[in-house]
């Protein structure tokens, strides 16, 4: 058997530590890279945070706008609702101002009873003509 010198243990070491280094050369070179990637990542990361937060500012704002849109126009329409509540409040108290008015409602009710066309020509002092119309057209609803 051949005896294992000291230079003989000094090459298995010296050997053994450069492979020990290139592994970690190896390893620390991954390392780097990887760390590189994530580097990159986070930087995109940061960059479509940055973005979604001015896209949720521009859209609370357009929320805002359409907000104060929708207050205007709901204002608007109960201006109108009263303005059209007032406008028939004014038109039924004509209808009954109107003595004319008061003379077809008469008519047309005597119509829907069943009134012949002479006493509606009488009771409601209308011409033949008119209480024809009448009576047509309370036939044809």
């Amino acid at each position: 058997m051949a005896a294992v010198t000291l230079n003989d243990v000094l090459i298995i070491l010296v050997i053994a530590s450069c492979f020990i280094s290139l592994l970690c050369l190896g390893l620390l070179f991954m390392f780097s890279k990887r760390l590189q990637q994530m580097q990159n990542s986070n930087i995109k990361l940061h960059k479509q945070v940055h973005n979604d937060t001015e896209q949720i500012s521009i859209l609370r704002s357009e929320i805002a706008e359409v907000r104060a849109s929708v207050l205007s126009i709901g204002k608007r329409l109960v201006e109108s609702e009263g303005y059209v509540k007032e406008l028939a409040q004014q038109q039924a108290a004509q209808k009954y101002d109107d003595p004319d008015a008061k003379i077809y409602s008469r008519a047309v009710k005597m119509v829907e009873l069943g009134a012949d066309l002479e006493e509606i020509m009488r009771e409601c002092e209308l011409p033949r003509a008119e209480a024809e119309l009448l009576m047509s057209l309370h036939n044809k609803s």
